[in-house]
């Protein structure tokens, strides 16, 4: 009598790296964030997500740069998401109001940070999938479910936007 061949749980190999990915991850999220809470929410639904992609049919063999490529698609449905809320919250007249913080203009880093956060989420994540992450337009597109034509032209609208907001600060300081 033969038994069938039991497969391996592919998810088990996520175990194996958690520890030296967890790092990488998280500090991935937060360095794009910028809020620890919410890089650690997006850090556990990053490695939820994976343990389900790693179990499909096919799935790459995880590593730290496919568990911050899970990430980054995570991020970039946090922000999807926090943007239909705004809107939601503009059609009932109550859009809560951004805070500005004096000790930003101290780093140009921390400032640009600041007004990526001032940015609408759709802004936002195109700015950063495509600067801070390095991705190609085509890339960007693709993770933000745009057509590449449909992805450039937010790109120019989100550097406008941001150009706008910096100079506008600019002359306040």
């Amino acid at each position: 009598m033969t038994h069938p061949q039991v497969r391996p749980d592919p998810a088990l190999g996520l175990l194996e790296l958690y520890d030296d990915a967890l790092p990488h991850v998280y500090g991935y999220l937060l360095a794009r964030c910028g809020d620890a809470g919410l890089a650690e929410d997006l850090t556990a639904e990053s490695f939820l997500a994976a343990v389900h992609a790693a179990r499909e049919p096919g799935a790459a063999r995880p590593s730290i740069p496919w568990l911050i490529g899970v990430a980054r698609h995570k991020l970039a449905d946090h922000w999807r998401r926090t943007e239909r809320e705004r809107r939601g919250l503009r059609l009932l007249g109550g859009e809560p109001g951004l805070t500005d913080d004096p000790w930003d203009a101290a780093l140009d880093r921390i400032r640009a940070r600041e007004v990526l956060g001032q940015l609408g989420a759709h802004h936002r994540a195109a700015l950063t999938l495509r600067y801070l992450d390095g991705l190609a337009v085509p890339e960007v597109a693709r993770h933000l479910d745009r057509s590449v034509h449909a992805t450039e032209a937010l790109l120019v609208r989100a550097r406008a936007a941001f150009r706008r907001i910096y100079e506008g600060e600019e002359g306040s300081w």
